[in-house]
């Protein structure tokens, strides 16, 4: 099955919506959507290694907008949502001195989270939340989600067959190892949170 599904996405990476759905993951995904637009740069890459810098350039764009729906999330929902549920919990006070932090160190937060597998949406809506200037905000987004996407292609483009045959070798342990990177991640994001 996960064969088929390889076979299947990477007959979808040549196709003239591609480029669209990877937009469209890669705008969620700094949002709402907990899997990253890595699992389809890799196998549109390797489909088109001659597109590469156009799927890096799409990716960018669109991660950083859906980063900036993310902030507006954290911005306007935070006094509705989350703001009376800290104030029952007494945890109000706490929640200003983690704000006056994460604003201390919110470029390097969002440059770190960008690059990272780090869930990104975290730190988008944490941003708008705490108030992080959006400019720094912005330019933190840009600079990394832009290193991340342009290495991966630059990696892609140059090493293309070669990860390929890789990719096609040890597909199984490949997907293993990503899931429980994936769901990992969720956990210790769960501990650290707490």
């Amino acid at each position: 099955m996960l064969r088929r599904l390889y076979n299947a996405t990477m007959a979808q990476a040549t196709t003239p919506h591609a480029m669209w759905t990877l937009a469209i993951v890669a705008f969620v995904e700094s949002s709402i959507f907990p899997i990253p637009p890595d699992i389809l740069i890799i196998p549109m890459v390797l489909a088109a290694r001659a597109k590469a810098w156009r799927i890096a350039v799409m990716c960018t764009i669109a991660s950083v907008l859906g980063g900036f729906a993310g902030y507006a999330i954290g911005l306007f929902l935070f006094d509705q949502v989350a703001q009376p549920i800290l104030a029952f919990y007494g945890y109000l006070q706490k929640f200003e001195t983690f704000q006056a932090l994460y604003n201390q160190w919110g470029a390097w937060i969002v440059f770190g989270a960008g690059i990272t597998p780090f869930p990104y949406k975290v730190i988008t809506i944490a941003s708008g939340m705490t108030g992080l200037n959006v400019f720094i905000f912005a330019i933190a987004s840009v600079l990394s989600r832009g290193l991340r996407f342009f290495l991966v292609a630059g990696l892609l483009w140059r090493f293309g067959e070669p990860i390929r045959a890789t990719i096609e070798t040890h597909l199984g342990k490949l997907a293993t190892a990503f899931f429980v990177l994936l769901i990992g991640g969720f956990i210790a994001l769960k501990y650290l949170a707490t």
